[in-house]
């Protein structure tokens, strides 16, 4: 696979199904991996402009938290705990931070290392299983293709977060 100049896999254009969405979920979880480089934990904790508290920090714990409740707790049907302790229930819907919460100590390179773990599992857990197996999700069946597609799109919509906030911290635009 060949990769952008930056590092990033680029997706293949003629693949099987699979591959495509496997190959752009990695594309948009090396691009958030990107938006932290060369940043340290001072400015990893900035906000993007005030009202917003969103941070680069902060928005790599939340994909952490999004990683496990997907592939983990839904897609698995696992009772585990949330990452930061203040989780969500498998469907999101009680209020919490999602892991967008920053705790004095806690800086990026123990975040993207629980990231990171957070993703393995998730691997782990769809590895030769098929695109088609379906889990029950409030009330109606759900495949494995509806959830590597909503990651997709989870992770687009905040790299497009990160874009900003990277620019507003230091200038670096794009990717």
């Amino acid at each position: 696979m060949s990769s952008t100049p930056d590092g990033r896999p680029i997706p293949p254009m003629n693949a099987d199904e699979r591959t495509t969405l496997e190959s752009w979920l990695d594309f948009h979880r090396a691009t958030l991996a990107l938006k932290c480089e060369g940043l340290d934990d001072r400015r990893i904790r900035e906000a993007s402009a005030a009202p917003s508290s969103l941070t680069l920090l902060g928005l790599v714990q939340h994909m952490a938290e999004v990683e496990r409740n997907w592939f983990q707790r839904v897609f698995a049907g696992m009772d585990v705990p949330a990452v930061y302790g203040k989780g969500q229930s498998a469907d999101g819907a009680d209020g919490t931070d999602g892991g967008f919460e920053l705790v004095d100590g806690r800086g990026i390179d123990e975040a993207l290392s629980i990231w990171r773990d957070e993703i393995a599992r998730g691997r782990e857990i769809c590895a030769g299983r098929a695109l088609t197996d379906t889990v029950l999700f409030g009330g109606q069946e759900m495949n494995l293709r509806w959830i590597f597609v909503h990651m997709i799109e989870e992770y687009a919509r905040h790299n497009g977060h990160a874009d900003l906030v990277r620019e507003r911290i230091d200038g670096s635009a794009g990717v």
